[in-house]
């Protein structure tokens, strides 16, 4: 009996060094408060010049859950890395994500789960949206309410009255950006609520695709109270319009024709494509740009290189020094010049997360991160690594234990050997 209460100490010795498990149901909540033990790696940033921008809107309170979408790492304000990575250039945004389209693994990112402001980045939601519900070839007459649009805000130029193919509407919205454009699709695609019946449905994408920290007011991305994105849903979105083939078209397309309107004596005209990734960066995608004067210079781009596809977005950037495609240009080569097992998160799948929180608790399905315990102690990192299935962890503190456990059982299988002879000499 001595014998096992010994081994059993000596054995949770072992455990108590490595580190202490604390149950879930006491375990101290992961928000962003718990960072505090370790500051977060400072973003390289790049000098910027002052501007003058309305006050930030104040964003919604921080959700711990949704800032460990995608993995625990990513909750954080600074740079997330893969391990032993260089150091990614500096740029002017203040949040940014690089991430692989086809597998969804973060290579690297900076304030991955902070509010952001998208401006017209917010087009690839309602693309991701309507794309799959608008038949390209229906002819839409635009209305005088489709021109509801900030003064002096990009437009392509659609006519009140004027028709046009829902295909031209869609490459006036991803080439030219046209907030019009923008109101016209969200109207069709809204049903009997018309626009506000789009956005609507956007946020419901949204949420279907993961991107729990988005949030839709207006369908063009113009400024509106409430308005939000993240990087880390920047990028979510953009791999939903990637995987479609009618985005991939429209988005690499460099000019087309705005048909004329005889019966209004209309000429036609041409527009181009204000993405200049497309132009001047093998390999690249396509993407979309972004600003207001509150969001300042927003982006999304993506590129191919070796048979592997990249997805870059930023928020919040300057366009001085570098403008925000050539920021985007400069971390999609930091992303491709990383291993390809590289990965310091992942995106979610569209429906993981619904998924996840309508399963049954103890299910296959039920959401694992919530149900992990807290680990504390000197090796918490460690513990980690090994829940997470890092044999070069795994492997030495095994040995550890089985060394140890060895040579109990082998002292009380001497103890016992010892005790039988003595019993023998004793009678």
């Amino acid at each position: 009996m001595r014998a096992r209460v010994l081994a059993v100490a000596a054995t949770a010795a072992v455990l108590l060094g490595i580190g202490t498990v604390v149950p879930a149901a006491h375990a101290a909540p992961p928000a962003h408060a718990g960072h505090a033990a370790l500051a977060p790696v400072p973003c390289p940033r790049a000098p910027a010049p002052k501007v003058s921008r309305p006050p930030r809107p104040v964003p919604p309170p921080a959700v711990p859950a949704d800032r460990v979408v995608g993995g625990a790492r990513l909750d954080t304000p600074g740079l997330v890395t893969p391990d032993g990575a260089p150091t990614p250039p500096a740029v002017t945004a203040t949040s940014w994500l690089v991430a692989d389209l086809d597998t969804g693994a973060v290579l690297g990112a900076c304030g991955p789960h902070e509010y952001g402001t998208p401006a017209s980045t917010q087009k690839l939601l309602l693309a991701a949206t309507m794309l799959p519900r608008l038949d390209p070839k229906q002819v839409v007459t635009v209305t005088r309410g489709d021109l509801n649009i900030a003064r002096g805000s990009s437009a392509v130029g659609l006519l009140v009255g004027g028709k046009y193919s829902v295909e031209t509407v869609w490459l006036g919205l991803l080439l030219n950006s046209g907030n019009e454009a923008a109101n016209v699709l969200a109207r069709l695609g809204g049903g009997a609520d018309g626009v506000a019946g789009g956005v609507r449905a956007m946020n419901e994408e949204a949420h279907r695709l993961g991107a729990r920290q988005t949030h839709a007011v207006t369908p063009s991305g113009l400024d509106g109270k409430g308005q939000f994105t993240s990087a880390y849903d920047l990028a979510l979105i953009a791999r939903s319009c990637f995987a479609n083939p009618l985005f991939r078209r429209y988005t690499l397309t460099e000019r087309t024709q705005i048909p004329a309107q005889p019966a209004l004596k209309k000429g036609g005209f041409q527009i181009q494509n204000e993405n200049q990734l497309i132009y001047r960066y093998p390999g690249a995608l396509g993407g979309k740009t972004g600003f207001t004067e509150l969001a300042r210079h927003s982006y999304v781009g993506a590129a191919q290189r070796g048979g592997r596809r990249l997805v870059v977005t930023l928020l919040g950037a300057e366009a001085r020094p570098v403008r925000g495609w050539q920021q985007g240009a400069q971390l999609l080569d930091w992303g491709f010049s990383l291993p390809r097992d590289a990965s310091a998160g992942r995106l979610v799948e569209p429906g993981e997360l619904d998924a996840a929180e309508t399963a049954p608790s103890g299910s296959p399905t039920a959401p694992t991160p919530a149900a992990l315990p807290e680990w504390r102690g000197p090796a918490g990192t460690a513990l980690r690594r090994m829940a997470d299935g890092d044999w070069r962890v795994i492997v030495p503190v095994s040995g550890l234990l089985a060394l140890t456990i060895g040579g109990l059982v082998a002292a009380v299988a001497a103890r016992r050997g010892r005790s039988r002879r003595a019993g023998r000499r004793r009678a």
